[in-house]
């Protein structure tokens, strides 16, 4: 597998486009299994995704010429417990890294807020998404919600 440079950083706002391109990319293909509302949830608009820049930490992977290849939100949501949501990695570069990455800086920034369980949301139309969560640890807890009139699975990690 071919080396890939990327870095890691805390989105801000001169990165939100790229953020949201990004996962326009990464669920595209997915579009026709959501629900119209599942998939605007999915894929906010700009001014979506700058409303949860104002109550989740959105952490980016950059290229080296700056551009957004893969993203993740986090947040505290209780006592001891984060979140993750909004997942992606643009699709060619997918299966290089870059989401183990993502996946590990958000986790160690729930760290560093004293939290030791962490829960993430995903579709059924995931279900590579699904595979990779399970190989990283998290399991379905059992807690189906309807997510726009589609069922959304919570998957957990103690971390």
């Amino acid at each position: 597998m071919e080396s890939m440079r990327y870095m890691i950083r805390r989105a801000g706002p001169e990165h939100l486009s790229g953020v949201v391109a990004c996962l326009a990319a990464a669920f595209e293909p997915h579009r026709r299994a959501y629900t119209p509302g599942a998939f605007n949830d999915t894929v906010p608009t700009l001014q979506g995704i700058s409303d949860r820049l104002q109550h989740m930490t959105i952490l980016c992977a950059c290229d080296a010429t700056g551009q957004v290849i893969g993203t993740v939100a986090c947040s505290t949501t209780n006592a001891g417990e984060g979140h993750l949501r909004g997942m992606a990695v643009l699709p060619a570069f997918q299966g290089r890294g870059v989401a183990e990455g993502l996946l590990g800086a958000a986790e160690a920034e729930l760290r560093e807020h004293d939290c030791a369980r962490v829960t993430l949301d995903t579709t059924r139309p995931l279900e590579r998404a699904m595979r990779f969560y399970t190989r990283h640890g998290y399991s379905h807890n059992g807690i189906v919600t309807d997510f726009h009139g589609m069922p959304l699975y919570e998957y957990e990690k103690h971390l």
